[in-house]
C-alpha cells in the first residue's frame, strides 16, 4: 500500500509537472537581437536584448531618466549586450584580441563612456563590474537623433569602400552613439597567398590581383601573373592578361604595358564567346597611357 506521504509527494510532482508542460509563451518585454556583418575578414557580431522606450524618459541629468547620466550601463536589457570578434580588431584606438566581450556604457549629454569587458560571467551585473576587467575605456560623442527609435538597435555601419573601417552604432531614444572599428587584413591575405598558390596554380592570378590592389611588391605580383599565364592556354585568357598590363603600368613600365593590353585586346576581338567588354576597356586603358 503507498503511504499518504507518497501519494501527497506524487500528486505534487504530477501537479507541477502539468503546470511545467502547460506554460504559455508570450513575448518578452525586451525581445533578443542579434547583427553582424564582415569587416575586411573579421566577423563582427553583437547579441543583445532590446529594451523599448514605452513612452520613458531614457536618458538625462536626475532620477526621473531611466538611465541617469553618469551611471554604469548594462547597454541593454537582461543579460546585456556581448560583442564578438573573429579576429583581432582595433576599436576606439585599442587593439582587441579575437574573442567575446560585455558591453557596457556610461551615458552622458554630449559624451559617453564606452567599455568592452572580459568576464562574460558577469552579465548585466553592473554591481559586479570590476574595471580590472576592462579591455577597452573609450570617450565617444553622443548624437541626437531627429526622430526617435522605439526598441534599442545595434548596427555595424558606415563600412568603408576598402573595408578597413567601420562604425559599431548604438541606437535607442532619441540618442546615436559610434564606436570606430578598423581591421587589417593585408598580412592575413599574404600569408594565405603564400600557402595556396603553392598548392594551386590558379591562385597565383587572385594573388598577383591583390598585390596589385594593395600596390605591394608589384615585381612579385607581375611574376605570379606570368607563372600563371605561362600554363597552358592560360596566355589566351584577355582578361587576365588585361590585369598584366595594369601591372605593369602600375610599376611606370608604359611602353611594355601597352603593348599587353594590345595583345589582350586582340585575343578578346577574336574571342567566339564575346570580349565581355574588354575591347573598350584595353582601348581605353592604352588610350590612359599615351
Amino acid at each position: 500500500m503507498m503511504s499518504k506521504i507518497t501519494k501527497l509527494t506524487l500528486l505534487a510532482f504530477l501537479c507541477a509537472y502539468g503546470t511545467a508542460m502547460a506554460q504559455i509563451n508570450t513575448p518578452q518585454a525586451s525581445p533578443a537581437g542579434s547583427v553582424s556583418s564582415v569587416v575586411g575578414l573579421t566577423e563582427v557580431s553583437i547579441d543583445y536584448f532590446r529594451p523599448k522606450v514605452k513612452d520613458r524618459k531614457i536618458f538625462g541629468e536626475g532620477s526621473e531618466f531611466l538611465q541617469p547620466y553618469g551611471q554604469l550601463w548594462r547597454t541593454g536589457a537582461n543579460s546585456g549586450s556581448k560583442l564578438t570578434l573573429s579576429t583581432e580588431a582595433t576599436i576606439a584606438g585599442t587593439k582587441v584580441p579575437a574573442g567575446e566581450y560585455l558591453i557596457f556604457t556610461i551615458p552622458g549629454k554630449d559624451e559617453w563612456s564606452f567599455m568592452l569587458y572580459s568576464d562574460l560571467s558577469l552579465g548585466g551585473n553592473v554591481n559586479g563590474y570590476d574595471a580590472k576587467n576592462e579591455v577597452v575605456k573609450a570617450t565617444v560623442k553622443a548624437e541626437k537623433l531627429s526622430s526617435p527609435v522605439e526598441a534599442l538597435t545595434f548596427n555595424i555601419s558606415d563600412i568603408s569602400e576598402d573595408n578597413t573601417k567601420a562604425n559599431i552604432e548604438l541606437t535607442w531614444s532619441d540618442v546615436s552613439v559610434k564606436v570606430p572599428l578598423e581591421v587589417s587584413f593585408v598580412e592575413q591575405v599574404m600569408a594565405d597567398i603564400e600557402a595556396k598558390t603553392k598548392v594551386n596554380p590558379s591562385n597565383y592570378v587572385q594573388a598577383a590581383g591583390f598585390y596589385l590592389s594593395q600596390n605591394k611588391n608589384l615585381p612579385q605580383a607581375l611574376e605570379w601573373m606570368n607563372t600563371y599565364l605561362a600554363i597552358g592556354d592560360n596566355g589566351q585568357q584577355f582578361w587576365h592578361v588585361h590585369t598584366k598590363a595594369r601591372i605593369l603600368a602600375a610599376m611606370g613600365n608604359k611602353k611594355e604595358a601597352i603593348a599587353t593590353a594590345q595583345k589582350s585586346l586582340d585575343i578578346a576581338k577574336a574571342s567566339p564567346n564575346g570580349d565581355f567588354g574588354y575591347v573598350k576597356r584595353n582601348q581605353d586603358f592604352i588610350a590612359s597611357l599615351k
